[in-house]
C-alpha cells in the first residue's frame, strides 16, 4: 500500500488497519510518498530514488495499491519505468463530487479505506477464496456510509473518529 496526501495517506492506514482486522498473518507495507519526485529514477530527478532504493519499498513482484490526492495518471508516468510498474495499481482523482461530506467525496473518487481492501483482495492471488464476502462487507460500509450521510449530513462517526487500532 502506498500513498501521497493527507486524505490518501489517512485513507490507507484506514484500510491497513482494517486489513489487520480480516488477514492478520498478511503483511501489508505502508509506504507514504512525501516527495513524489522520489518516485523518479535518480537518473530523472536530483530527488529520485536508485532502482534498487525503489524495489526495496515497492518490491519487484507484489501488487501495489497507490492511494493518491491527483490524477492517476501522474503516479503511472513517475514510475514507468520501474521494475514492478505492471503491478502498480492507483487510485486517485477522478472528477467526481459535489458539496458533500469529506469521507463521501472519497467515496466518490474511490480512494476511500473500503475501496482499497477491495482492490487488495482482487489483486492478491492468495485472498482469493475470500474475495466476495468480503467485498460484499466492504461495499455494505460504503453503502451504510451513503444511508447515513443522507440522514445526518456528517460522515458516520466511526470514519470521522477513526484512529489506528480501532477498527471494526
Amino acid at each position: 500500500m502506498a500513498c501521497a496526501g493527507d486524505v490518501p495517506t489517512l485513507e490507507a492506514l484506514a484500510a491497513a488497519d482494517l486489513l489487520r482486522q480480516y488477514l492478520p498473518d498478511l503483511k501489508v507495507r505502508v509506504v507514504n510518498v512525501v516527495d513524489l519526485m522520489k518516485l523518479q529514477s535518480a537518473s530523472e530527478h536530483p530527488h529520485g530514488l536508485t532502482d534498487r532504493e525503489f524495489d526495496s519499498l515497492f518490491t519487484t513482484d507484489k501488487p501495489v495499491i497507490f492511494n493518491f490526492h491527483g490524477y492517476p495518471w501522474l503516479i503511472h508516468r513517475l514510475t514507468y519505468r520501474r521494475t514492478n510498474h505492471k503491478n502498480l495499481h492507483v487510485r486517485g482523482y477522478k472528477e467526481e463530487g459535489t458539496t458533500t461530506t469529506p469521507f463521501d467525496m472519497c467515496v466518490l473518487n474511490d480512494v476511500d479505506r473500503y475501496r482499497l481492501v477491495m482492490d487488495v483482495f482482487k489483486r492478491v492471488p492468495k485472498l482469493a477464496a475470500r474475495r466476495d464476502e468480503v467485498s460484499a462487507q466492504m461495499q455494505a460500509k460504503r453503502d451504510e456510509h451513503s444511508a447515513y450521510i443522507r440522514e445526518h449530513g456528517d460522515d458516520m462517526p466511526e470514519i470521522r473518529d477513526w484512529k489506528w487500532g480501532q477498527s471494526r
